[in-house]
């Protein structure tokens, strides 16, 4: 027999609520039911305190959000769990902020809220701060393998917000500008909700060549067409129980995405050539940069699939609405530069002044090369304001090039160090820049290329331009 305390069903839906109370009642637990709030506040002043209350969010008389307002105040150790239709999603997120402890998407399982009824999940909800009672900056998006780091308090906010969305089973759709940390959100999205320690499968549909994605996706039978030798299991199949990331989601074609929707509908795929529908238990998150009401005008996105990915749609930031975490970000990726064995000294005010200065259309991953760059200019030194310049030429399309007439005040280089003096040519300097890099990574031409972002065969060519050959390493790579 259960002893968590008695429960109360308030919905004006009978059905649902006799549903819901057979199926409590199996569990041990003593369920009243309520078709209001106004009714549902009798039964407290008749029964007394309940343990916890599973409400519906909209209701005449009193809706799920008034009723939850006055428990707060009367009753505070009740717990409330609301319920709510595809739709109503952000006003429950409100009403999480305002003390709830979850919500459930109708229809749900069963499962769904034996889960959050479960002794762990009571537990884990005690230990865990309120949400909008936790210091600033000490969120979960701090404890990620790769960390979401903002002091801004927009930023803050909507963190707050998406963390309490993890806890549901709601679809998301994350979109921003390249390199705001999409996939990043989406990871801490995973992290925060009961499926962490289930898979995170991440598809890139942007990088799927067209006809090949339905195979990635739902997978396929053996035969099902010429060169499938074996049964393949699809990227859906392999995030059951856990979360899948379609990034780039407005690159996926068009043929493909009613097949998407029958997979948000009826949480099932079907394998290329198989005969029967497979069952999935999974959460979606969606990424784009693309402006999805412009796809959906234009006839290249499905209305009803944009409007079943968007059950929580959540806006990244550009870095240049929040410069204020530039020197932050600046720290944390100069200390990941030194995890990766590259010398580099701190940047000095003057350069951070710069810094904080730019534009940066290609945000945080913009920020990243550019310090990249500024670390391998400096030669371990400290990065200064001189060096900017330098950096900025580096980057530039190779016929738009020149050098800086301020790149003549960069301090004299210390031994074995890179360094830009005024009357090199931009081939020297390119040369300079690249055989230290190589230098700095032993020699790897894979690594290199990667920190100059060029190709592989481009270094190549490069070092038989400049009659380089670097040893320990096959010419071939």
């Amino acid at each position: 027999m259960n002893t968590q305390g008695p429960v109360l069903v308030v919905d004006d839906e009978s059905e649902m609520s006799l549903a819901l109370q057979e199926t409590l009642r199996q569990d041990g637990y003593t369920v009243d039911l309520a078709s209001n709030g106004k009714e549902a506040l009798r039964r407290f002043e008749d029964v007394g305190p309940y343990r916890w209350v599973i409400t519906d969010l909209k209701m005449p008389q009193m809706d799920g959000w008034a009723l939850l307002t006055t428990l707060r105040r009367i009753s505070p150790e009740t717990r409330v769990i609301l319920m709510t239709a595809f739709g109503s999603v952000p006003q429950a997120v409100d009403a999480m902020r305002q003390g709830a402890v979850d919500f459930l998407m109708k229809p749900f399982s069963p499962e769904a809220l034996r889960r959050l009824l479960s002794p762990d999940q009571q537990m884990m909800s005690q230990d865990k701060e309120p949400v909008g009672e936790r210091g600033e900056g000490e969120g979960i998006w701090r404890k990620l393998r790769r960390p979401i780091l903002t002091g801004d308090p927009r930023f803050l906010r909507l963190l707050k917000m998406v963390e309490s969305v993890a806890r549901s089973q709601a679809t998301v759709l994350i979109e921003g500008e390249s390199g705001t940390g999409k996939e990043l959100l989406a990871r801490f999205v995973h992290e925060a909700s009961p499926r962490a320690h289930r898979p995170f499968v991440a598809v890139n549909c942007a990088a799927i060549p067209e006809g090949l994605l339905e195979p990635e996706l739902f997978g396929y039978e053996k035969g099902a067409f010429s060169g499938a030798v074996s049964r393949k299991i699809g990227k859906f199949e392999l995030a059951d129980t856990g979360t899948i990331l379609l990034d780039e989601i407005g690159e996926m074609e068009l043929s493909l995405q009613s097949k998407l929707l029958r997979v948000l509908q009826e949480r099932e795929v079907d394998r290329v050539g198989g005969t029967a529908p497979v069952p999935v238990d999974l959460r979606v998150i969606a990424t784009t940069n693309r402006n999805m009401k412009e796809l959906v005008s234009s006839g290249k996105f499905r209305e009803d699939l944009y409007y079943r990915l968007r059950v929580f749609p959540v806006q990244v930031p550009p870095l240049r609405e929040r410069k204020g975490d530039i020197p932050l970000l600046s720290s944390h990726i100069l200390g990941r530069l030194r995890e990766d064995g590259i010398s580099v000294g701190n940047l000095t005010q003057g350069a951070m002044e710069v810094i904080s200065n730019g534009e940066f259309p290609g945000n945080i991953r913009e920020l990243e090369n550019l310090l990249t760059q500024l670390a391998l200019l400096s030669g371990g030194d400290d990065i200064r304001k001189e060096h900017l310049p330098v950096a900025e030429m580096a980057s530039l399309p190779y016929e738009d090039r020149s050098l800086p007439e301020s790149a003549g005040v960069v301090p004299d280089p210390a031994p074995d160090t890179f360094s830009c003096r005024a009357g090199q040519s931009v081939r020297e300097v390119e040369r300079d820049l690249i055989l230290m890099t190589l230098e700095s990574c032993s020699g790897n031409r894979t690594q290199a290329a990667r920190m100059l972002e060029i190709s592989v065969r481009t270094l190549r060519n490069k070092l038989h331009e400049y009659g380089v050959f670097v040893s320990g390493e096959p010419e071939g790579n």
